[in-house]
């Protein structure tokens, strides 16, 4: 799957931006789990590797470091003693390469748990799950529900720059010459609008966000549908991500997050990115590691 929080990060270079002016954070001393906690409380700050992506971790229009990770992230850090995080911008590619290489302290950018990224870093338990849905004309006049649906009518379609949703449609019978690929959801719902596709695929929050935000008169998003693969369940769900010496810091952080999960503060953080009841869950990095 090749979305951009299920890509499988590999050795891309670093972006300018998020490599510049960031000192370094040893996370030596690693057989008890790293001391890198012990280390954020002494300087006050953590900084959060993100992707510019919204809804999931971004700068808004008024400089606001924000997003559905980075807010829970500011909640979490602070109960940990680290009062201060600092957003450090790169491309989604370059996050555990850059993690990794100590440019930043952790993954903050909704990254998709698999297990060819658990042999790289170590993740927290997802803090949602998510499913798919399509931006269509105003009506569907197509009927366009599902994969198998783009399949028997012939519609065209769309998707994003490395989204997993391509994958998606390759496996239901699309053909992968024939799926335009575009910047963005935004992108996506001018094409629909403009007809040159009949549909564009991506998250449901993604792509109900793009509607609701817009406005837009000539299209609509469908309801949320779980991808299948090989006739099963693609679950996609999004977690933290932390180098793998740095255990006690996964681990001090996953404390927290349940504590938010079970009080219901978790998804009263995320529900203004557009995350719902549907998306919150209770799957663990350790299972959704297994191949």
């Amino acid at each position: 799957m090749i979305r951009r929080r299920s890509l499988l990060a590999g050795g891309a270079a670093l972006g300018a931006v998020g490599a510049a002016g960031c000192s370094r954070v040893s996370s030596a001393d690693a057989k008890d789990g790293g001391n890198l906690l012990e280390r954020l409380r002494s300087q006050g700050t953590v900084r959060l590797g993100i992707a510019g992506e919204i809804p999931f971790g971004y700068i808004d229009k008024d400089g606001k470091f924000t997003g559905e990770a980075p807010e829970i992230a500011k909640v979490v850090f602070k109960r940990l003693g680290v009062p201060h995080v600092q957003p450090v911008p790169t491309e989604f590619a370059s996050l555990i390469p850059g993690l990794r290489s100590q440019q930043f302290d952790v993954v903050s950018a909704g990254m998709y748990v698999n297990p060819e990224r658990c042999q790289q870093v170590v993740f927290a338990d997802p803090d949602y799950r998510m499913r798919d849905a399509f931006i269509v004309a105003k009506g569907n006049p197509k009927n366009l529900h599902t994969y198998e649906d783009i399949v028997r009518t012939g519609a065209k379609m769309a998707s994003g720059t490395a989204y997993a949703e391509i994958g998606y449609a390759v496996n239901a019978g699309v053909k992968e010459s024939e799926i335009a690929v575009l910047p963005d959801q935004l992108a996506g719902l001018l094409a629909v609008e403009q007809g040159r596709v009949d549909v564009f695929a991506g998250t449901t929050v993604t792509v109900h966000n793009v509607v609701k935000q817009t406005g837009s008169r000539k299209a609509e998003a469908t309801e949320p549908f779980q991808p299948m693969v090989d006739g099963k369940p693609d679950i996609g769900a999004g977690a933290f991500a932390f180098r793998p010496e740095d255990t006690n810091l996964r681990d001090a952080f996953n404390g927290e997050l349940r504590k938010m999960k079970k009080s219901g503060e978790l998804l009263r953080i995320v529900r203004p990115f557009g995350f719902t009841e549907n998306e919150m869950t209770d799957l663990t990095a350790e299972e959704l590691c297994q191949p």
